[in-house]
This record gives C-alpha cells, sequence and structure tokens, in this order.
C-alpha cells in the first residue's frame, strides 16, 4: 500500500499509456531501447510512489508524461558530458514489423526518423508529442513546463526544419542559426 491506494489497481490505471510512454522515450533517448525503458520503468516507479501526490481530477495521462519528461532531463543534465547520440531508425525496426515490399514505406519512415534526430531536443519533444502522442498544445506545455506560444513556436520551427530535410533543402548558416533558436 502507498498513500492509501492499492499499487497493482494504480499500476493498472497507467498500464495503457506504457507503448507510447516506451514510443516518446526512445525518440527523446534518439532509439536507444535500453535507456528508453529504464527512463519508463523509472517514471512509473516515480509516479506509483507518488501516486498520493497526484490531484485526483487531473489528467492522468499529461502527469505521467511530465514526470518522464523531466525524468529525462535531468537524466541529461547528469550524463551531458557522456551522453552519445544514436540513430532514431532503431525505433522503426522495433515499432514495426517487417513486410516485403515496403521499401517506398520504409524510406519514407527512415527519412522521417533521420530529420527528426537532426532536430534539436526542444523541437522534438514538442513534436513528439503533439503530432505522435496527439497530445493539445496547451497539455504539451504543461508536459514541458513552457508557455503555450513557446510549445506553437517551437513546433512551427521543427515542422519547418524537418519539412526542409525532407525535402532535401540545404539550410544556409545563417538561416540554420535562426531556425535553431
Amino acid at each position: 500500500m502507498i498513500g492509501g491506494t492499492s499499487v497493482g489497481k494504480d499500476a493498472a490505471e497507467l498500464e495503457p499509456y506504457i507503448p507510447g510512454l516506451r514510443r516518446y522515450a526512445c525518440a527523446l533517448l534518439r532509439g536507444d531501447r535500453a535507456r528508453a525503458d529504464d527512463l519508463v520503468q523509472d517514471s512509473l516507479e516515480r509516479a506509483l510512489s507518488r501516486w498520493h501526490q497526484r490531484r485526483s481530477d487531473g489528467d492522468l495521462r499529461g502527469w505521467i508524461y511530465t514526470i518522464l519528461y523531466h525524468r529525462f532531463l535531468t537524466d541529461r543534465r547528469r550524463q551531458r558530458s557522456a551522453f552519445r547520440y544514436e540513430s532514431l531508425t532503431e525505433i522503426s525496426e522495433c515499432e514495426e514489423p517487417g513486410v516485403v515490399g515496403a521499401q517506398e514505406k520504409a524510406l519514407t519512415q527512415r527519412d522521417i526518423l533521420r530529420g527528426l534526430a537532426k532536430l534539436p531536443q526542444e523541437q522534438r519533444s514538442v513534436l513528439l508529442l503533439i503530432a505522435v502522442e496527439d497530445f493539445s498544445y496547451e497539455e504539451a506545455a504543461r508536459i514541458l513546463a513552457v508557455p503555450i506560444g513557446t510549445v506553437m513556436s517551437r513546433l512551427s520551427r521543427g515542422r519547418e526544419r524537418l519539412r526542409r530535410y525532407l525535402n532535401g533543402d540545404r539550410i544556409p548558416a545563417r538561416q540554420r542559426e535562426i531556425i535553431v533558436s
């Protein structure tokens, strides 16, 4: 018993969110499945240990994604000097079943994942929350602890960078600085 409730019942309420949490963590960690699984497990453990602190009228999905994102930031700060970026293409291998004859779809998906991997973390996080996990701008702002205008700005810049990448556009260095900021 934690906070007067059954851990099994609380865990059952969180269970439907695990695939989305894994997908989001895997994307944040640029395809490192082992670290993503550790991040999700750590986030779930933290949620269960703090279940009594959660607002009963609050959004459970947003709450657990907020915990995951904050754990990610904390871990990133701790490991900043040793952090090694890897390709997001591993996500497709872990999430997509192999289908013979789907080369075009696989190539497009690979290009999108590579484009996402090249985005700054702030833009990638917003784009994944809104476009992949289907959070509203307001929910994404709460999860990331930034104003809604910042979410909209990062989303716009992230989409533009991804579009340019997918079109093969070369971005001049001066414009690249503007888009990144």
